[in-house]
């Protein structure tokens, strides 16, 4: 057992020491690079109909013992023809460099070059003079790339990438503007990605001719491109003229690099818990351990007393509870404790319906010529103390789309949710936050239980993870793994994370759903009132049945079409004679989801504008410049 132990000790003091030297290669990187920083760095992008674009860099750049900076491109062909016109200014002094025609390692003070380096990359260099001093600078590097825009059949294709991998500098902040040749008829016709490892960046349509980039905290070895779809013919000539359209391979690549980026946000959530699991795992990496801990999972699981409904509802036809928002509702049936985004579009189009019918905001139908629907949501009043927070928060979400108007139609409150991925991600875990809160209050959830809930799922995560891991090289270890996966897997799913009166709710909404999906066909004297079924559908809309309930509703009122049929703002004329239970709720939940993952997605490896960095002041041995550390 001693010696056991020994073991045990070694691999924790192995863990340790790995993580520390972790530690210190990130510090010493820090370091090497601590010479230069950029506080901002923009790109103004100007595309031409010839299929060049006019590019200028702005660097606001903290400079300590530097001679000269540089930025390279890599040269391809297949992706442009040439980079012409370059131009260096040095904004702070209010001066032009001067143009030299000499590749130089130590470029003369206040002097620059454009051209083809002994490396075969095209290098922009310039002469900064702070050898042993330092100073804050702000430089104008422009340059034009020729052919760098792809004309298709369906759209024109400009993919760049501003900052790659061989970039030395970090940032604080990256910002770019890309001017169309001209204006599109709509910026539904201009098609947008942003690809970046740390996925911490946006980038939207702001006009019908402009698009922008931004992110924050940039680090040196990573890359920002960027990828825009726009119409054909706004690009009059280009060599990179191709008799094939564009928009379907793009989508699909931009698919499948976003459900990458996706994968790798969602491991970042989790990173430090798993990091820290992963340290507990591999000191108890050896099977005794293991099967200890699965002897006390099978213990804890058979102590757990799962509760059960105390009443068994196949049906019930009123509200559980008065005043359930419908975040809550959907939190008691459908217990989606790891899953609440996917369900968030319900639960914010069932959110607007109930804010209707306690008159904050307006909903109504205007049908166009081409008898087309136009929803629109009027602001009636502000939030107050009479909602409920999850209520609230939406409530304030919806009113800063308005950006100061009281009425805005669906469509345009779609492109805000598009255009505000963080927004959104706020949202969305506010909402969650505020309904468990709402739900402990109410005694309905048990929050440790919640806690417990997670834990488990995690463990049972991981434990999977490293079987299929460990499966090729320590079998038996892997088999061990799994079992104590399937018991956490147990443990998860017969946690108490619902008490006994949320139990009995939630039997009671499953019994209310039943009813609503099949009141038409039951046997029953007395059909709830029209007042009732209002209610009844902001429910329906969350639990995604609300198209069954309004055909069953127009067997029992054949005539329930033409309520208020004058009153276009009136509930049952709105759900009626709009498609919001399905078409709107669907528009919504897609425009949450990609704002929620795509705005910042993975991808690329495009040529373009990469590397770049600073000489100091003493010149290096021919072996160190191979480095690119200059």
């Amino acid at each position: 057992m001693k010696k056991f132990k020994k073991i045990v000790l070694f691999l924790f003091v192995f863990i340790i020491c790995t993580l520390i030297s972790k530690n210190l290669l990130i510090e010493v990187k820090a370091e090497d690079y601590s010479n230069l920083y950029l506080n901002k760095l923009e790109f103004y992008v100007e595309i031409n109909s010839d299929g060049s674009m006019d590019v200028t860099e702005t660097w606001n750049i903290d400079i300590r013992n530097t001679n000269t900076l540089y930025k390279t491109f890599e040269i391809d062909s297949k992706k442009y023809s040439s980079i012409e016109n370059v131009l260096v200014k040095d904004v702070t002094a209010n001066m032009e460099l001067t143009h030299i025609n000499q590749e130089m390692y130590h470029v003369t003070k206040n002097c620059y070059y454009g051209l083809k380096n002994s490396k075969g990359d095209f290098e922009i260099a310039w002469g900064v003079g702070l050898d042993n001093s330092h100073d804050i600078r702000t430089y104008e590097i422009s340059y034009t790339v020729k052919d760098v825009i792809g004309k298709y059949n369906d759209y024109s294709e400009l993919y760049w990438q501003f900052v790659g991998k061989d970039f030395e500098i970090d940032a604080e902040k990256i910002t770019g503007a890309i001017k169309l040749p001209e204006k599109a008829k709509n910026t539904e016709e201009i098609k947008v990605w942003g690809h970046t490892e740390d996925l911490n960046g946006e980038i939207y349509v702001t006009d019908k001719d402009e698009i922008k980039f931004q992110l924050n905290n940039f680090n040196s070895g990573r890359y920002v491109e960027v990828r825009i779809l726009f119409p054909s013919d706004m690009i009059i000539s280009t060599s990179r003229t191709y008799n094939e359209n564009r928009y379907d391979d793009v989508l699909k690549e931009e698919a499948k690099w976003a459900k990458q980026a996706n994968l790798r946000r969602k491991w970042q959530e989790i990173e430090e818990e798993v990091i820290l699991t992963f340290v507990i795992f591999v000191v108890i990496a050896l099977c005794i351990i293991f099967i200890e801990k699965a002897v006390k999972y099978g213990k804890q699981l058979g102590g757990i007393n799962k509760y059960k409904p105390e009443q068994k509802l196949e049906y019930f036809r009123e509200l559980p509870e008065n005043d359930v928002t419908p975040g809550e509702a959907l939190y008691i049936l459908k217990e989606p404790y790891n899953t609440f985004s996917s369900y968030f579009g319900k639960i914010f189009s069932a959110t607007l319906l109930n804010l209707k019918l306690k008159e904050y905001i307006d909903l109504k139908v205007e049908k166009t010529e081409k008898s087309k629907e136009k929803i629109y949501i009027n602001k009636l009043k502000n939030p107050d103390n009479n909602l409920k927070g999850d209520e609230k928060r939406i409530l304030e979400f919806l009113y800063k789309a308005y950006n100061k108007k009281t009425e805005i139609e669906i469509k345009d409150l779609e492109k805000y949710i598009e255009k505000h991925p963080a927004g959104v991600e706020s949202l969305i875990k506010g909402c969650e936050k505020n309904i468990e809160n709402q739900l402990q209050t109410n005694g309905i959830l048990d929050k440790k239980q919640k806690e417990e809930f997670s834990k488990y799922a995690n463990l049972a995560t991981l434990y999977y993870i490293f079987t299929i891991i460990l499966l090729f090289w320590a079998f038996p270890l892997s088999i061990i793994l799994l079992i104590n996966g399937i018991i956490c897997s147990k443990i998860k799913k017969n946690v108490n994370v619902l008490t006994q009166k949320g139990v009995n709710s939630k039997e009671k909404w499953k019994g209310l759903k039943n009813y609503m999906e099949k009141f038409s066909l039951l046997d029953e004297k007395e059909i709830p009132a029209i007042e009732v079924w209002e209610k009844y559908l902001v429910y329906a809309t969350v639990f995604g049945i609300s198209n069954k309930v309004l055909k069953q509703l127009k067997t029992v009122y054949p005539d329930i079409d033409k309520i208020d049929a004058i009153n276009t703002s009136t509930y049952m004329y709105f759900m009626y004679h709009s498609n919001f239970g399905t078409s709107f709720t669907s528009s919504i939940n897609s425009s949450i989801s990609s704002s929620y993952s795509s705005a910042t997605g993975g991808g690329g490896g495009f040529s373009g504008g990469g590397g770049g960095g600073r000489r100091p002041e003493v010149e290096e041995a021919e072996d160190s410049l191979k480095t690119l550390h200059r």
